[in-house]
């Protein structure tokens, strides 16, 4: 029996290099290509959508039906290095209070027209930093949401919490407003990691935060945590998200890091020749994946892990599983309406994004207007090609039966589509029954066989790695 010890790890290592060189072959290591949190991407945005559209899609909506709500603070005590956001530093608390002015002016703009009843399925607070609000000024900005809509019976209220910047206080002022669900960025336990990227955050101070937030009754965590670090090797990997799991978090995104100084000038004080190559990224994923199944959570869509009760595993297995701007979501809600500077709503009518800068926003607030600069109005192709690649993202399948009934297009139509996808990526994709799928060993490849069934011009964008 010595020789089937010895010789089925190496028949397992050989098929792991040539799926490697297929991947390569295919491009993967090379290519970038959007995440696909919405379609057309954002940098496809034009100044064509402005305040008047987006306060007509507003009307629009349904009386009495449910909404998202997304609050987005850009400040933060320190710029973490790494980060692409659009975020701003301060040390004083005088530009939070007077954003959060025109947080609440904005969103008195948004009650006067909003229809009678609506309700919000998700409330998410985001940043920036939105734990670095005095807890005067939480207790404040939600009674400002709350007098827009109530939450749903079964609403989710989430915040983005920062270890760093939180306290009791702060956390009794968060679970009393309704939060019943924490988001917290680990991004990397190892220290000389943490210098490299600007982000220093001890395992010890992420424990208590975890543990204060479960002591006030919120039961639902995610984490979030990156491959593609700087000076990351798979033993390192191994050990952050070890101790990751030690925290029991509900729901972890393990997004690759993106290195986009081009775009994000902060990202100029990482030192490019620390990343690892492509190929390495591929083997950190792989890494850190292995870890999240071997614990039990339920692999969702390319990057998203959740346990088996969590209600993203939930909505996977029937089939519901959606994609924002967040990630996956198993928000059923058709509108998310995005508040404060740079924030994108969604309608099924298109997108709108207000203004990116601070003060251009809030001078259109103090106006009495709303400050959308940019957005898109959605063609019949696009709604039908944002469902493919939805589908694709979630469910690593397309259902042609799906499409002909919901967008009223024939099969003649969509297999044309598929029979480009195939063409692209031969030997690779599978058909059969009217159904387009990705096999698991290919399913690296997604975002790029997404990319097939986008109709936009990919040279006016600069995005990530595939991997």
């Amino acid at each position: 029996m010595i020789w089937v010890k010895e010789f089925f790890p190496n028949v397992q290592k050989t098929r792991q290099m040539m799926m490697k060189k297929q991947l390569a072959k295919l491009g993967l290591f090379d290519a970038k290509v959007p995440r696909y949190t919405s379609y057309p991407t954002a940098p496809h945005f034009s100044n064509g959508i402005g305040a008047l559209d987006f306060s007509n899609w507003i009307k629009a909506i349904s009386p009495g039906s449910d909404i998202s709500l997304y609050v987005h603070v850009p400040f933060c005590r320190r710029l973490c290095w790494f980060c692409a956001c659009r975020t701003q530093g301060t040390q004083s608390d005088a530009p939070v209070a007077a954003y959060l002015e025109t947080l609440k002016a904005e969103l008195t703009l948004l009650r006067q027209i909003l229809p009678d009843g609506v309700r919000l399925s998700r409330l998410h607070w985001g940043g920036g930093t939105p734990t670095l609000l005095s807890p005067a000024m939480m207790t404040d900005l939600a009674g400002a949401i709350f007098d827009v809509a109530p939450m749903a019976p079964d609403g989710e209220f989430s915040v983005e919490i920062d270890p760093n910047e939180i306290d009791a206080a702060r956390l009794d002022a968060l679970a009393a407003a309704g939060m019943n669900r924490a988001s917290i960025g680990v991004q990397d336990f190892d220290e000389a990691i943490q210098q490299t990227i600007g982000r220093l955050q001890s395992y010890d101070i992420t424990r208590d935060a975890v543990n204060e937030i479960r002591a006030r009754g919120v039961k639902s965590l995610n984490a979030d945590i990156l491959f593609g670090l700087p000076h990351q090797s798979r033993a390192r990997i191994t050990e952050s998200v070890q101790k990751l799991l030690s925290l029991n978090p509900d729901r972890v995104a393990l997004y690759g890091y993106a290195h986009v100084p081009w775009m994000a000038k902060r990202q100029q004080m990482i030192p490019s020749d620390a990343l690892p190559t492509p190929e390495e990224r591929l083997e950190l994923f792989e890494t850190a994946r292995k870890l999240f199944l071997w614990d039990g959570y339920a692999e969702i869509g390319i990057d998203h892990f959740a346990t088996q009760t969590d209600g993203l595993t939930v909505a996977q297995k029937a089939g519901k599983l959606r994609r924002n701007f967040q990630g996956y979501t198993d928000d059923p809600a058709d509108v998310l309406i995005g508040v404060g500077a740079s924030s994108i709503s969604k309608f099924p009518q298109g997108y709108a994004q207000n203004a990116p800068a601070t003060g251009a926003h809030t001078g259109a607030i103090r106006e009495g207007r709303f400050s959308v600069s940019k957005g898109h109005a959605f063609s019949a192709e696009d709604k039908l090609r944002s469902r493919m690649i939805e589908a694709l993202m979630c469910d690593f399948r397309i259902d042609s039966a799906e499409l002909q009934t919901r967008f009223g297009v024939t099969q003649a139509q969509v297999q044309q589509l598929f029979d480009r996808a195939t063409a692209q990526f031969p030997g690779i994709l599978h058909m059969a029954d009217g159904i387009l799928s990705i096999p698991v060993a290919a399913r690296p490849l997604t975002r790029m066989i997404a990319r097939s069934f986008d109709a936009y011009d990919m040279s006016k964008a600069g995005h990530s790695s595939a991997i």
